[in-house]
């Protein structure tokens, strides 16, 4: 047993060990077993055979036993004392999964508890993992399972050393060097527990305050000298591969943080680039290092390295010149190759990738200007390895080696853009090359135009087109928007267009041949199309007009005889397809060229009657995307035309659309609206959106009509499908038209109020007929989405009334909008709203008012207070009652409360007090919600109202509000902020910036706002004191571990660090890592003095500043008289 507390009185086992043992049945035995577990002395012999056997039910066991036993484990774990069965489960376990688990109840420990231990224990569990990993490093058959415990042996023992080091283990440094050089093997464990050691103090950081990472930093890097001749003295003569492999894997992890004359002292990278580079084994772990090697920061002007990594860099093409011959197949290779050999691939990429950019001019000086002939080869050489690896077809690989030449083409492009062109001719002929070969453009000439061909032909998917090739080789509908996939296409195609406008016309010309070879069918797929469409989609606006016409023509005349010549309708789809997305991305050539456009725009419509999947949609989102860039060309009347084409198209209206599915008709009306916002005559835009919706409003009137003789009919799924369809085609022209489309609502708006209540009542007397499961009915939930699209419609057309203050425009005033749009719908919504059963409410109900009180701000101030007193309770009955229900409801009540905040915040004081009380539960409780985006909105809505709060408190006609908010409010606040910046689990669902900056905020308010005394009398002299103070009792409730040095620091940060966000970062999350360690009376290792001078420094920088300090706290002469 590891030394056990004397102290400590257990209750005594209910159950003999041999009536555990007895059990039948795997359930009955874990019944047994845990209260055995549970109760058992810590002073007796532990049956360690028993948690073998729970163990074995977890791990192979199924159904309720293992349940059981998954329950009984993580229960033990959580009993206090478990930690003294470890080294008893350690030494006798009979399973390996048992070992393990008994290590995670150590290392839980020491991770919490391992400063409350008496020095004794914490030697005597420090000794134990010692000898055991000693035990286990010095066997010569160490098994393939031993290994794996060794592994989380290091692990338990790196966590010791976070705590011990260096105080109670001064010599740690020098204990693991000099026991290397004792057995290879605890050689080779030592330098993995190194490693590790390293990562956590260096990268992870994890279980330790800022200050104790900076002092382990500080003493790593004080005591490396051992360690970096220790890898020297392995490096230089073992023959044991495996410790090799071992010392360059720990050299990678201290190269990005080691002193950089460690790095470059002695042959340290010669002996990675020359000794081991060259064996396949090690080749893979050295690039890693001399990567990492490559991206060491430099000052800019320090020289002092520069031979060494020019040395470096010539090593390692000497070893590839030999390793990668002339006319290697690099793609196929890796394609081809193992694992290993892909790795080393990668590898390389990222080294020559790395090193190009952090110290290209080091080897690009002296061989462009031909100083070192054999450097230039060299350098070549490298590039050319580049060009290949760039076409292996790995999109990770590909990545690495894009991001050096999107940096090396923006270099050069800004270096000198070449606006003017005037050789591009003779740079396509590369006549030019030897002229200018000395020019950074001359140098890298023949090598960025294997590049623009490299790009061209591994263009990737860009979010427009929708008709793509699927795993069984036939066009369909792309329906998912790849996001990984969209940000490789930017930056390729920021490259491409660098590589334009550095050669315009060698980037013409391979897509020219490349076009050429789809035609004449030497190259034909519809891969390759694709490709070279989205390439050439990609370059619009790199090309000088004259240019670009030219090209575009070209283009664009072959893509049409290319689909003429060929046959099937999968083959015309991907064509057409391609056909529009590269006329779409050209607007500058079509807005000047009318009549190119208006054909365009003609083959578009005849697109949207063809029937293969995809092409109807492509149609339409490109109609929309030209419409964007070129719609005033639609209004006006062009040369050669006796009216403007929008009258054309609304004319046509019904042919065009006839074939359209109903989404796309959406489309195409958002497309319409877009030309009918940019109609400058008030007149003339009225006339065309009644024109626009005429169709829509006949089908809609014949309703209302139907409906008038019998109400009935609006309940039959066939009409609601028609009304849902005809808002759905408001909204889309409503989004694009904006406040034009008023005279439109207002002809539709009571109608469609009365039939929101219609379809309410409706759905509220099935409820009441059937239960709340009839809202799962198809005809129901259709219902309900009418009501969804009334709502957004009339949210779509309030969130565009600030238009009417645009030029333009047709002039409606706010005042007009609240009366005939705002009153009528909240007397029919809000009743509604409040009437309903909670499963009824409509979410986008809160969303609109939301938008209401941002768009119309002071215009709808008077409405506020009923708007709260319509949804505040009964949404927050709704929504308080567990954290997952209603999220919708959830997300969008916060929106509206931000909003009241943000442009209505008087009106919270023209309600009862109990709605202020609402809002600062609300908020409250948000902050403590598991949805990120409730509680992440809540905590800056809590921000906002503090803020609004000192403004009132700035105004002196207001002053007496703020300061009666502050009295009734403050201290919840405070509280409840403190305890969710406590709380470990809660932090990342606020986010720790997000609670930081609220934190500084709640904590200047003392400071710099509130005057009322927050205290009763007799409880306190002034604010601050009387703050700290309860706040240090409510932390010594909360955190009995806690000393009073630790409170007393932490209360003082939380004042001293409120005008210094980093600071409030770091001390949220020191506070956090304190509150989970029970260190007893040692906080040593916590450096609190330190602590305390870096508080007591920032509150007297803060006081230096004029102002800052509260008058009535400052000592002037007379007192001190």
């Amino acid at each position: 047993m590891l030394i056990a507390s004397h102290n400590q009185q257990l209750p005594q086992p209910t159950l003999p060990i041999q009536q555990v043992t007895m059990a039948t049945s795997d359930l009955e035995f874990l019944e047994q077993a845990n209260q055995y577990l549970q109760v058992h002395d810590t002073h007796e012999t532990f049956d360690v055979g028993i948690l073998d056997r729970v163990v074995q039910i977890m791990n192979q066991g199924a159904g309720e036993a293992q349940k059981k036993a998954a329950f009984i484990l993580a229960s033990f774990k959580e009993i206090d004392s478990a930690w003294m069965r470890a080294d008893a489960i350690l030494e006798f376990a009979a399973n390996d999964e048992t070992k393990y688990y008994g290590l995670q109840i150590l290392e839980a420990m020491i991770d919490t508890r391992w400063k409350s231990l008496p020095r004794e224990q914490a030697e005597g569990i420090k000794g134990f993992i010692v000898t055991a990993i000693l035990k286990l490093t010095t066997a010569t058959d160490a098994a393939e399972t031993d290994k794996l415990y060794l592994q989380k042996l290091d692990l338990v023992l790196v966590s010791i050393v976070k705590q011990e080091w260096p105080r109670y283990w001064p010599t740690f440094i020098e204990d693991i060097v000099g026991s290397s050089f004792s057995n290879e093997n605890v050689c080779m464990n030592n330098m993995v527990i190194l490693r590790l050691l390293s990562e956590e103090v260096f990268e992870f950081g994890t279980g330790m305050t800022s200050a104790r990472a900076i002092h382990l930093k500080e003493q790593f890097c004080s005591q490396f000298e051992g360690v970096h001749k220790l890898c020297k003295k392995v490096l230089e003569v073992t023959s044991n591969g495996d410790l090799v492999l071992a010392t360059l894997r720990t050299l990678h992890g201290f190269l990005n943080w080691i002193p950089i004359g460690y790095v470059f002292a002695d042959n340290l990278i010669d002996l990675i680039s020359q000794k081991y580079l060259p064996f396949l084994r090690f080749r893979s772990i050295s690039l890693q290092c001399l990567v990492e090697v490559s991206s060491i920061p430099i000052e800019q002007g320090c020289h002092t390295y520069d031979q060494n990594l020019v040395q470096m860099f010539v090593n390692v093409v000497e070893i590839m010149q030999r390793e990668i011959t002339d006319g290697v197949n690099l793609a196929a290779g890796y394609a081809n190759g193992s694992t290993e050999d892909q790795k080393f691939l990668s590898n390389l990429a990222q080294f020559y990738s790395t090193f190009f950019k952090e110290h290209l001019s080091l080897v690009e000086e002296p061989a462009r200007l031909k100083k070192d002939m054999n450097l230039r080869a060299k350098l070549n050489h490298a590039l050319t390895t580049l060009i290949n690896l760039t076409q292996i077809e790995d999109v990770e690989v590909f990545k690495i080696c894009l991001d050096f030449w999107n940096w090396l083409c923006s270099e050069l492009y800004r270096q000198y853009p070449f606006a003017e062109n005037r050789f591009a001719m003779f740079d396509g002929l590369g006549l030019r090359e030897n002229e200018n070969d000395n020019t950074r453009r001359g140098f890298f000439n023949s090598h960025l135009s294997q590049l623009r061909a490299l790009m061209i032909g591994r263009m990737v998917k860009p979010e427009e087109v929708i008709v793509v090739v699927n795993e069984n080789n036939e066009a369909v509908r792309e329906l998912v928007k790849d996001t990984d996939s969209m940000i490789l296409y930017r930056t390729m195609r920021e490259t491409l267009v660098t590589l334009t406008h550095l050669n315009p016309r060698d980037t013409e010309t391979k897509m020219t041949e490349k076009l050429q070879n789809q035609v004449n069918g030497s190259e034909w797929s519809w891969k390759n199309l694709n490709t070279l469409c989205w390439a050439i989609g990609s370059i619009s606006g790199a090309l000088t007009e004259d240019d670009e016409k030219r090209f575009l023509v070209t283009v664009i005349r072959d893509l049409l005889g290319l689909c003429e010549q060929k046959r099937g309708k999968d083959n015309k789809a991907v064509i057409a397809s391609n056909i529009m997305y590269v006329v779409g991305q050209y607007p500058r050539f079509l807005r000047v060229h009318w009549k190119f456009l208006k054909t365009v725009i003609n083959k578009l419509f005849e697109f949207m009657h063809e029937s293969h999947e995809g092409v109807q949609d492509m149609a339409c989102d490109t109609f929309i995307k030209i419409v964007m860039k070129c719609k005033n060309h639609f209004v006006i009347v062009q040369p050669g035309e006796s009216r403007p084409f929008i009258d054309e198209i609304i004319e046509n209206l019904n042919s065009i659309i006839c074939d359209l599915s109903q989404p796309q008709v959406h489309v195409f009306f958002e497309a319409v609206g877009f030309i009918i916002a940019s109609e400058h005559s008030e007149n003339i835009q009225t006339n065309l959106v009644s024109r626009l919706m005429q169709l829509p409003n006949s089908i809609w009137d014949e309703i209302i009509a139907s409906a008038g003789n019998d109400s009935n009919i609006i309940s039959t799924p066939d009409v609601v499908k028609n009304i849902s369809h005809i808002l759905k085609t408001n909204v889309a022209a409503c989004k694009a038209i904006g406040i034009g489309f008023y005279p439109q609502l207002k002809r539709i708006m009571s109608d469609m109020l009365a039939v929101y209540q219609f379809i309410s009542g409706n759905i509220n007397t099935a409820i009441g007929q059937h239960g709340q499961e009839i809202l799962r009915q198809p005809l129901i939930k259709q219902m309900r989405v009418v009501k969804k699209e009334i709502l957004v419609l009339l949210s779509t057309f309030i969130s565009r009334a600030q238009d009417s203050r645009q030029p333009g425009t047709i002039r409606v005033q706010s005042e007009e909008i609240v009366s005939e749009v705002v009153t009528p719908l909240f007397g029919t919504v809000l009743r509604d709203y409040y009437d309903n059963v909670a499963d009824a409410r409509e979410p986008k109900v809160l969303s609109l008012l939301a938008i209401t009180v941002t768009a119309l701000k002071e215009y709808v101030y008077e409405a506020v207070p009923n708007m709260i007193q319509a949804v505040y309770e009964s949404t927050l009955e709704m929504i308080t009652k567990d954290f997952e229900s209603y999220p919708e409801h959830r997300t969008n009540f916060f929106v509206f409360v931000s909003a009241i905040i943000r442009y209505s915040f008087k009106s919270l004081f023209d309600l009862e007090a109990k709605y202020r009380d609402f809002t600062v539960e609300a908020i409250n409780w948000g902050m403590r919600h598991t949805m990120r985006t409730v509680a992440e909105n809540a905590t800056a809505i809590l921000r906002q109202l503090l803020c609004q709060i000192a403004e009132l408190d700035a105004k002196s006609v207001n002053k007496e509000l703020a300061q009666e908010f502050y009295r009734a409010y403050y201290l919840k606040i405070l509280e409840h902020v403190v305890t969710v910046a406590a709380d470990y689990n809660q932090v990342p669902f606020v986010g720790l910036t997000n609670m930081a900056e609220t934190l500084c905020i709640v904590f200047e308010a003392p400071e710099d706002n509130i005057s009322v005394a927050l205290y009763q009398p007799g409880e306190g002299a002034n604010n601050m004191d009387y703050i700290v103070n309860q706040l240090m009792i409510m932390l010594k409730q909360c955190f009995p571990h806690l000393t009073e040095s630790q409170i007393r620091i932490t209360v003082d940060g939380f004042f001293s660090f409120n005008k210094n966000l980093t600071k409030m970062r770091d001390h949220i999350r020191d506070f956090m890592i304190q509150i989970r360690q029970h260190n007893g009376e040692d906080t040593s290792d916590l450096f609190l003095e330190e602590k305390a001078r870096e508080i007591e420094k920032a509150q007297s920088e803060k006081n230096a500043i004029p102002g800052v300090l509260n008058p009535h706290a400052i000592r002037d002469d007379d007192e001190m008289q």
